[in-house]
């Protein structure tokens, strides 16, 4: 089915993914209803384990979805990928150039393949902040550079959508800024940008829309002051000296709780009195009591508290 104009970027009803291995069945996605909306950044967030590149691949065709549908910028896909590849731009693996070519002989041999005009590449270097370090060859660039380099390439379609998996991995502090400040720039100039991250900080810094999944279904979606704002249950930095017993007592009593740094964060409660009043029954005294700000990482961590997968959303 195509529409003249697409309401979403990306939507999925129902989808369902699951794998056979030498333990039998394997559900990587399991009923998913995700809407990306048209313009701006989209995090696409969620545990390791939980399906967020099973998802990327079927969107791409890459895998095929056992049920469900999905449509990408109002085409069915996988039945009419074909119509709209064009369109999209991906980045789900490392890229691969040539290290004794410039970051523009790269481009410049990419957009000749693709049927692409020469007068292009100068163009996406540019969008990708890349404009002054064209002419430098492939090997010396800084990860950060080449990921943007990657990026760059994915402009070369012109594409009103760009998928990108994890793109910050590895990189350091300043490369992860610059892979921010390109996408937030993506995002200003209309297109539609669905990023794949475990770094919730950076996230929060950069996406309008975030959508946090796990086990394979939808937790939460939509502005990301909203989904903060949804989780109304502030929690509580607490310091005691036996922080395994004070854990135990707190988990017993029905909260979820994480060791962080040589503290305790109490999560789905700010109610500081009853958490010293249940550690005190039990001879723990509190030595410190913080409330903690709402934010992105918060929410993933309480969302995806139960899901029984590597969390690894507080990494910066």
């Amino acid at each position: 089915m195509t529409t003249a104009t697409a309401e979403f970027a990306i939507s999925t009803r129902g989808l369902r993914k699951t794998y056979r291995n030498r333990k039998g069945r394997h559900i990587a996605v399991q009923g998913l209803d995700l809407d990306v909306p048209l313009g701006g950044v989209h995090g696409f967030l969620g545990p390791n384990g939980s399906g967020k590149t099973t998802t990327i691949r079927m969107l791409l065709g890459l895998v095929r979805a056992d049920s469900g549908t999905m449509t990408v910028l109002g085409h069915e896909v996988p039945k009419q990928l074909p119509e709209v590849v064009g369109r999209v731009g991906a980045i789900v693996e490392a890229p691969k150039f040539f290290p004794a070519f410039s970051g523009r002989k790269n481009l410049q041999l990419l957009a000749e393949a693709i049927g692409r005009p020469r007068g292009i590449v100068d163009q996406v270097l540019e969008q990708a902040g890349l404009g002054d370090r064209g002419k430098d060859k492939y090997r010396g660039y800084s990860l950060g550079m080449k990921q943007r380099l990657a990026i760059a390439a994915t402009l070369l379609k012109e594409p009103d959508l760009l998928i990108f998996d994890e793109p910050t991995n590895g990189l350091d502090p300043a490369g992860i800024r610059e892979i921010r400040n390109t996408m937030r720039s993506l995002g200003e100039q209309g297109k539609t940008v669905l990023v794949s991250s475990h770094i919730l900080d950076e996230v929060e810094q950069v996406a309008d829309t975030v959508s946090i999944i796990g086990h394979g279904r939808l937790l939460a979606s939509g502005p990301v002051a909203d989904v903060i704002g949804d989780q109304t249950a502030v929690s509580m930095r607490v310091g005691v000296a036996d922080l395994v017993a004070a854990q135990r007592i707190l988990t017993d009593g029905g909260l979820v709780v994480r060791q962080e740094g040589g503290l305790l964060v109490v999560m789905g409660t700010s109610d500081g009195a009853e958490i010293t009043q249940r550690l005190a029954t039990h001879e723990l005294f509190v030595n410190e009591l913080t409330p903690v700000r709402a934010d992105l990482e918060s929410v993933f961590l309480e969302l995806t508290a139960d899901e029984g997968l590597e969390t690894v959303g507080a990494a910066r």
